[in-house]
């Protein structure tokens, strides 16, 4: 593997909420001791079911969210503990696209003050060069240039889309968190933004965490992937060795759930079935997350956490 842009060891991040007439606190474990590597020009996906943590990941590494443990390390510098002064030039290092293309524009912003906005807030450019660099950017995300005096609410979802792209890409980063970016296009909308990413990507040599639910969308993105359940990485290696080659019992059922176009290929096909009832971040069971409902669970695995070990060309926490 290439050297990381970005490292991540024994990461946790957790939620205090009020539960209950008397106001109990307690914790929500969104992120439990997560540990991975993303190489210089590479996309890691990261997939699991909605709550697993995926986002809080992202936004964590980003540093949006304050780590509880753990360490982040950004180009070899350890940066978990860094001020909001200090983390100020690393930011432009590391950009987020965001899930919702109408949520994350400010309607009240035309889409040339959008783009600018991060170039003026750091100084980087003239006002000159900053019209220059968002009419650059507006055709290297496939908008047309006199979209700079438009409002965001005169677009489509997928134009939005581009837009957040476009302004993540002003300041030059390395490392972008694609935070489910395709989740709230159409189908045929979703295709041209995964290809317009891949093609930055190679342009630029950006690295990615891209943050989604449609296995066969990350799978085509990405160059590894990596499986969350309850706030931990359970499986993580190549792309299509995960997906052909599932080796975690939750991993398999979630590559089982995949829809099959071949009506008689999907008939053959046997639905990988689990038990039990989905846990609780707030009270996680004893050993492994999956223990509860996964088919194959011994005494062990019911009382110690497997740790994410080496199988192969992949890492996977599974005892079995």
């Amino acid at each position: 593997m290439a050297e990381p842009i970005i490292r991540v060891e024994g990461l946790e991040k957790h939620f205090q909420i009020r539960t209950g007439g008397l106001g109990r606190k307690m914790l929500i474990h969104a992120v439990n001791g997560v540990s991975l590597e993303i190489a210089k020009g590479e996309t890691l996906g990261i997939v699991g079911e909605s709550g697993c943590g995926k986002s809080t990941l992202g936004r964590t590494i980003l540093k949006v969210l304050e780590p509880d443990a753990g360490h982040i390390w950004c180009d070899g510098t350890d940066i978990t503990g860094f001020s909001r002064r200090q983390m100020r030039p690393w930011r432009r290092r590391m950009q987020m696209i965001f899930q919702d293309p109408y949520a994350s524009l400010n309607p009240r912003f035309t889409v040339g003050e959008l783009i600018a906005e991060p170039m003026a807030i750091y100084r980087t450019h003239g006002e000159a060069e900053q019209r220059e660099r968002v009419q650059e950017l507006l055709q290297i995300v496939g908008l047309k240039p006199d979209h700079i005096r438009r409002y965001p609410h005169e677009f489509s979802g997928g134009q939005r889309q581009r837009i957040g792209i476009a302004r993540a890409l002003a300041l030059e980063p390395e490392f972008i968190v694609c935070d489910e970016p395709i989740s709230a296009l159409d189908v045929s909308i979703q295709a041209q933004i995964v290809s317009l990413l891949e093609r930055i990507q190679d342009e630029k040599k950006l690295s990615y965490l891209f943050i989604a639910h449609d296995l066969t969308m990350v799978r085509h993105i990405s160059h590894r992937i990596g499986v969350m359940y309850m706030g931990e990485l359970v499986e993580i290696g190549p792309a299509d060795e995960v997906c052909e080659h599932p080796v975690h019992p939750y991993t398999k059922l979630l590559m089982s759930a995949v829809p099959i176009p071949d009506p008689v290929q999907a008939r053959l096909q046997r639905p990988q079935l689990t038990e039990g009832e989905v846990p609780s971040p707030i009270d996680l069971p004893k050993g492994c997350p999956f223990a509860p409902r996964c088919p194959h669970a011994t005494k062990q695995c019911r009382e110690l956490v497997p740790p994410l070990k080496d199988v192969g060309d992949r890492q996977v926490a599974c005892f079995l």
